[in-house]
């Protein structure tokens, strides 16, 4: 049977509560396999995994867990390896680079902060801010909403306008956020994101840190900021 990994500590880690369950159904024990100055969090690879929700939790809360009384390297949902053997054989040639991680991810926590525009708040913000763009707005709604070709140009001008503010906004939201946190990982782009962005944050900063995104959201009321954290810290992992 493979073998599923959650994650990677020390070898002194707290062992975790008994019993301890993860992914799979019924739910697989989870076990600690120590090779060297590390453990890797591990149970048997159930057959046929999917994300379900229920697994995706399970493998969440075991992290969690352990998150919780000491730095842990998660890995993400659906590692696997052969065996328990091939665990052990990573983790001894990889011991002092996982170890290194380790110490920089200690007492650590991610947050990942997605924004978006509020759509109607943005045009009057744009139309506010461009005095040619407002004016074109006001002729066209002075000649009954203007012709076809009248309606596009302004319609190109203003998505135009909306694609440049949502650039500046992007990095509105990294700079405004980045002080409050110890490291910045962009996350994959998405057009129905103009930014997508986890942030490393001490532990005893993690109260900073959202008062920062509250502030952000006060100044800035036409971008809408969803906030997902605090994380195991897996944007910072390799």
């Amino acid at each position: 049977m493979s073998t599923y990994v959650y994650g990677i500590a020390r070898g002194d880690h707290p062992e975790l509560p008994q019993p301890t369950n993860g992914v799979g159904d019924p739910p697989m024990p989870v076990r600690a396999l120590r090779t060297g100055e590390l453990t890797a969090l591990v149970s048997d690879a159930p057959q046929d995994l999917r994300p379900k929700r229920r697994d995706l939790l399970a493998h969440q809360t075991v992290l969690a867990e352990a998150g919780a009384v000491g730095a842990v390297l998660p890995m993400r949902f659906g590692s696997l390896s052969t065996d328990d053997e091939s665990v052990r054989t990573v983790l001894a040639e990889r011991e002092k680079h996982y170890l290194e991680r380790l110490d920089a991810l200690d007492k650590k926590v991610e947050y990942n902060v997605k924004a978006s525009h509020d759509e109607e708040a943005v045009l009057h913000q744009v139309l506010a801010d461009d005095a040619e763009l407002r004016a074109l707005s006001e002729a066209n709604q002075a000649a009954g909403g203007g012709t076809y070709e009248q309606k596009l140009r302004l319609g190109e001008r203003v998505v135009a306008a909306v694609q440049q503010r949502e650039q500046r906004d992007g990095e509105l939201v990294r700079q405004a956020l980045e002080g409050a946190a110890g490291a910045v990982s962009p996350g994959p782009e998405s057009s129905g994101w103009l930014a997508n962005v986890s942030f490393l944050v001490d532990r005893d900063r993690t109260a900073d840190f959202v008062e920062a995104v509250d502030a952000l959201r006060k100044e800035h009321p036409h971008l809408v900021l969803q906030v997902n954290g605090p994380l195991p810290p897996y944007s910072f992992v390799e």
